[in-house]
Parts: structure tokens; C-alpha cells; sequence
């Protein structure tokens, strides 16, 4: 097949790994960047062969068909908004949006142009991930009643440069980390039905610690530490711990309780990992059915990964071609950003947050299917 032409808006650190594993894949090709600022644009371009434009340019391109939208999440909802009134599907970087309204408003618009709108996280779609889901759907722990998740940390003003949107309404852990934890849990199981909050922050500022501006302080103006009780529509509770203000600790990413038995999942960031369940008897490991999503193939200091993000680009732009549902869907991501704003919502209230969306879970990717969107199956 021949694949889809794609136009990246935003030229900040995440471009970087679309364009670089963008070779990966069959369905798409990158043939452009955009930024509002040329010189990032122009660096980008030149670094993988691509060309540089400016962004009314990159929307009213011919050879483009799809915008993968990477700009701060302020910007999401306005990018995407251009990039549909332009004739473009879309693919965003997490969140989708910031408010329930602006993603009804994508829902309308895409509707109104016959597109598709799709958005990130796509690591739920690695091997490990689909491993659990086989798991449990096929009822190897029986059914799931609860369950815990850990993303916790010091924050990132440590290491990045600009760390402000980090600190600032719309940034936070529960809006930053939390669509990999709360969309891996909706693919697992189900919609959420209400959610309940409370939080904080640990320090009025922060400190860079790199750069050109380290020692200069951003102020924190959200929480930075937030527990969350979430009940699903299928009757389990998990709860859900998202803190930047925690130098160690020894908390699994995430645990699922079920009648028969307990699965413990890697961290659902990253789309490879160790899969365990325990039926009484000690943790043994599970399968992934030698799912490519599950290879190692990058190196991090001394450690291998899995690194396959664009894999859910990939799938949409099949998707698209094919005309079926795609899994990294606005449905989903929708979803996610009720769930994630609802706790935003139950800290400051002080009350239960019931969700106004729901969705469907999305569709399991075999190993077979995953290796259909590989360049080396180019001819599937």
C-alpha cells in the first residue's frame, strides 16, 4: 500500500521521535514540518529530509492528508480545529484537548468534513498491554473488582529546559502522564463511570536545573500531587496515585485485582515490559505471543525498549484507507480527558465527579495485525 502523506505541526522534542520512527511504518510518510518557529521547523527538516513550511502552508498542502498535531496542549484544540476546517484527519499528541467542550466541538466539525480524528497515547497498543488485555478478556484472573496505578516522580524541572507548561493549568501529572495510565486502563476495562479526588501541590516553585535559564524559578499554579478513586461501568474500582512531588518509592505502575487472581502490568509509557499474574502460587510471567510491539529495539542508558510510538498513526491512516474504526480514536481519547478532568474537578470540589462520555473499548491488536503496519510488510 502506499502510504498516507503526513504534515507535523510542532517542532519540540516529541517531533523528533515521530519523524525518527516514522520509517517504521507503512501506512504513512512524513513529508513536512511546520512551526511558528521557522528556525525549529527548518533544523527538523533538514535533520530528516523532509521540508520545512509554515503552518497556513503545511494545511493547505496537497501531498498532506494527515496533520499530526504536536504543539503544547494549549494549542491542541485550535491546530486541530485549523487542520479539520482545512480539509485534514488529524492526529494529536496527548491530551487530545484541555475542556470536554472543545473535543465535542472537533467532534462536530470532523463529523461536518467526513474525517478522522485520532490522538495519543498509542503504547496501550504495545505488546505487553495486549498481552494483558488477551489475558483478562479471555477471563485469566477472572473478573477484574479492583486495582491500583503509581506514576510518581520529582517532576521534570530537573532536566528540561522549559518546564513552565508543566507547572501550569492544563500541565500537572494527572493531565501530563495520566492519558498513558488512564487510557491503558479503559482499553483494559471499560469506561469509567465517576471518579473522586483529592490534591495538592508540594512547592509553591520550582527551580530549572538546566539550560539557559537554570536557577530561574516557575511558579506551580496546579496540583502536582493527586490520589483518585476511579469506578468503571463494569462494577471495579482502581485507584490511581500521580505525584511530582515524590523523590522514591517502590510502587508497582499498575496492579489489577481479580476474582482469580492478580495481573501485574509495566508501565503503560512504554510499550514493551513484563507482564506477571499471580494466582496464589508467585507471579509467573506472561506471553506476548511474540508480538513485534514487545521487541526491544532501542537502547536507553544501559537498558533496551520497545519504542513503536506512531503506531497508532499508523493504524489510523490504515483505518482511513480501509474505512474501519480506528483505535486511538476521539471516542477514547475523549474519554480519557473526562476522566482526567473529572479528577481536576473532584479535588477542588471535594466530591464525587460523575463523567458525561463513555465509550467503547478499542478493538485488541494481534500480533499478526501489528506486523501488517511495518514497513517490511509493506506489500499487506
Amino acid at each position: 500500500m502506499t502510504g498516507l502523506g503526513v504534515g507535523i505541526v510542532g517542532c519540540g522534542n516529541i517531533a523528533e521521535t515521530y519523524l525518527r520512527l516514522a520509517p517504521l511504518y507503512a501506512a504513512f510518510e512524513i513529508h513536512a514540518v511546520a512551526d511558528i518557529d521557522m528556525e525549529a521547523a527548518r533544523s527538523r527538516a533538514e535533520a530528516f529530509s523532509v521540508r520545512a513550511m509554515d503552518v497556513d502552508d503545511l494545511l493547505a498542502a496537497s501531498d498532506i492528508d494527515i496533520v499530526v498535531n504536536l504543539t503544547v496542549p494549549s494549542a491542541h484544540f485550535d491546530v486541530s480545529r485549523g487542520a479539520l476546517e482545512a480539509g485534514k484527519h488529524v492526529y494529536s499528541e496527548k491530551p487530545l484537548v484541555l475542556e470536554l467542550g472543545e473535543g465535542e466541538a472537533l467532534r462536530a466539525l470532523a463529523a461536518r468534513q467526513g474525517l478522522l480524528v485520532g490522538s495519543a497515547p498509542d503504547t496501550f497498543l504495545g505488546g505487553a498491554h495486549q498481552a494483558a488485555r488477551h489475558l483478562i478478556d479471555e477471563g485469566g484472573v477472572g473478573r477484574i473488582t479492583g486495582g491500583t496505578c503509581h506514576v510518581m516522580g520529582g517532576g521534570m524541572e530537573a532536566w528540561h529546559p522549559n518546564p513552565d507548561f508543566f507547572f501550569q493549568p492544563g500541565g500537572g501529572p494527572i493531565l501530563d502522564m495520566g492519558p498513558y495510565y488512564v487510557t491503558n486502563l479503559i482499553q483494559l476495562l471499560g469506561p469509567v463511570a465517576r471518579v473522586a479526588a483529592i490534591g495538592g501541590r508540594g512547592f509553591a516553585e520550582r527551580t530549572i536545573g538546566s539550560g539557559p535559564r537554570a536557577g530561574e524559578t516557575v511558579p506551580v499554579t496546579t496540583p502536582t500531587t493527586l490520589h483518585a478513586l476511579l469506578s468503571f461501568e463494569s462494577g471495579a474500582s482502581v485507584t490511581l496515585s500521580a505525584s511530582w512531588d515524590v523523590r522514591a518509592h517502590r510502587h508497582g505502575p499498575m496492579e489489577l485485582y481479580g476474582t482469580g487472581g492478580t495481573v501485574y502490568l509495566p508501565d503503560p509509557n512504554f510499550f514493551g515490559g513484563v507482564v506477571e499474574t499471580d494466582r496464589g502460587g508467585g507471579p509467573v510471567p506472561v506471553s506476548d505471543d511474540g508480538h513485534p510491539f514487545a521487541v526491544a529495539n532501542e537502547t536507553h542508558g544501559d537498558r533496551r525498549q520497545a519504542n513503536y510510538r506512531g503506531a497508532g498513526l499508523a493504524d489510523m491512516a490504515s483505518a482511513i484507507v480501509k474505512g474501519r474504526p480506528h483505535r486511538c480514536g476521539l471516542d477514547l481519547a475523549l474519554h480519557a480527558v473526562d476522566v482526567m478532568t473529572g479528577i481536576l474537578r473532584s479535588a477542588e470540589a471535594g466530591a464525587f465527579v460523575a463523567m458525561t462520555t463513555t465509550c467503547t473499548r478499542p478493538a485488541p491488536l494481534s500480533a499478526d495485525e501489528a506486523a501488517r503496519f511495518l514497513t517490511a510488510n509493506r506489500q499487506g
